[in-house]
């Protein structure tokens, strides 16, 4: 039986007719708006203390702006939709404002939310549910942006409740191949995967996924990395989320060898270095 080739993984996401190259790796800024988030500095409560974490992130070097209003922490409080919009639509409409030409994520798994998100100028939805609700695709399919559906085990407040896995990869690819295929079916083909490193997963779990990112390229779309300054490197280090830059950047720089091509992170002026990095070393003229 003949092999089949590993598809060519798209390299380009079309942002309301504006065309985001992802053939070198790029950097995917976190602005949290919730007061509960598990790395401090990441929140940003006021909107002008939001704007200025903008500001900067886009100085440099983001390429896009990822918008949350749910804390997905371990044991966080879940709010309710008219909570979450009330803490990211404003800021939205603020940071299209302010920065016309920057790319708008909203972080959300509620239909609801992601509308008024995308009603008041964002770009992207980032789905940590990947379509656990009925009405997101339909959503993603009218407006024509592109969708980030991530890997994890519902509920989304007690996520590590359910680790065990038979098949850890296998299963993930599956669970992405299954939602592409319903993606794909109602003509939504700009999704990113990403495979939710520390939702419902031991750290083992974490870095075995790390260490096999490649696996799924066969997919053929990008691949998004989120493992800035989580429990899989502080807890590992025997340190705390303050202290974990150092193991983010290290950590980053595996997941772009093995094909990432979206890094989401808290301190973006680092990721866009470890990117300069990895792409020096991997230009065959360096003589390295």
């Amino acid at each position: 039986m003949p092999e089949t080739a590993t598809p060519a993984v798209k390299t380009t996401l079309n942002i309301r007719g504006r065309l985001l190259s992802l053939a070198e790796p790029v950097v995917m800024g976190v602005v949290n708006t919730t007061p509960d988030s598990f790395y401090k500095d990441s929140r940003a409560i006021t909107l002008a203390a939001v704007l200025m974490r903008a500001e900067r992130m886009l100085n440099e070097g983001a390429a896009i702006l990822d918008i949350g209003g749910f804390s997905t922490r371990p044991g966080a409080v879940e709010i309710s939709e008219e909570a979450e919009r009330k803490r990211v639509i404003p800021v939205v409409e603020a940071l299209v404002r302010e920065f016309p030409e920057a790319i708008i994520s909203i972080d959300t798994f509620r239909s609801g939310v992601a509308a008024a998100a995308l009603d008041a100028g964002a770009g992207m939805v980032n789905d940590i549910t990947a379509g656990h609700d009925p009405a997101m695709a339909a959503l993603i399919g009218r407006h024509r942006v592109p969708y980030i559906i991530m890997h994890m085990r519902l509920p989304v407040t007690d996520m590590m409740a359910n680790t065990h896995y038979d098949d850890l990869l296998g299963e993930m690819l599956q669970y992405f191949a299954e939602r592409l295929q319903h993606l794909h079916s109602q003509d939504i083909f700009d999704v990113i995967i990403d495979p939710g490193f520390g939702f419902s997963k031991t750290m083992a779990q974490n870095y075995e996924i790390l260490k096999n990112l490649t696996y799924f390229e066969a997919l053929g779309v990008p691949i998004l990395a989120g493992v800035s300054r989580k429990s899989m490197i502080y807890k590992l280090l025997e340190t705390s989320p303050d202290e974990a830059l150092n193991g983010t950047s290290v950590v980053n720089f595996v997941a772009l060898q093995n094909g990432a091509r979206i890094l989401r992170v808290h301190d973006v002026k680092a990721a866009v270095e470890t990117i300069k990095i990895h792409k020096q070393l991997s230009n065959s003229d360096t003589g390295i």
